[in-house]
């Protein structure tokens, strides 16, 4: 399984704050995309996180993965290749937040509500989906990775926990 990178060592905290780049699918077969895919959810959900993003386990592209309970409580996955949020709603809400690759570490995080996302799916097919609540805070957490940020640059506040919290949301 992929080693997830903690923010904690200086060499990996060097790629996670580094931007990716876009991902070409013209270099990779529908093999390799597959792996790729099955690869970042298998480490995210060993690790018990909701998102996780390329950068997470050493790779530079623009892609994450993301899983995350419907209106139905069923489990709905994402792969999304070259996401850009386009749009976020005027309404915001502060929840908590903690991350893969900053273990033990939470905090308040004030994000939009709602927000409409750009990207591709495996096929590099077009998507566009709107999302709200948690999806859309996913969404977000996961962008800002792609882009070289962590959610402890805009924590209000931070706190740490000695034993990792069970059935919090680490994205």
């Amino acid at each position: 399984m992929d080693k997830i990178y903690l923010s904690e060592n200086k060499d990996e905290e060097k790629l996670l704050r580094k931007k990716t780049v876009p991902f070409d699918f013209s270099k990779f077969t529908k093999q390799d995309i597959r792996e790729l895919i099955r690869r970042m959810r298998e480490a995210m959900r060993e690790a018990n996180g909701v998102g996780l993003s390329a950068n997470q386990i050493g790779l530079p592209y623009r892609v994450f993965v993301a899983q995350v309970p419907d209106s139905q409580g069923k489990q709905k996955s994402y792969a999304i290749f070259n996401p850009e949020i386009t749009k976020t709603a005027d309404e915001t809400e502060i929840s908590e937040e903690g991350c893969l690759s900053v273990p033990r570490m939470y905090g308040p995080i004030e994000r939009s509500y709602r927000v409409f996302l750009t990207g591709f799916d495996k096929n590099g097919k077009r998507v566009k989906i709107k999302a709200w609540g948690l999806l859309a805070r996913v969404f977000q957490h996961e962008t800002d990775h792609l882009d070289g940020k962590l959610f402890i640059d805009k924590a209000k506040s931070l706190y740490k926990v000695e034993i990792e919290k069970k059935g919090g949301n680490r994205i």
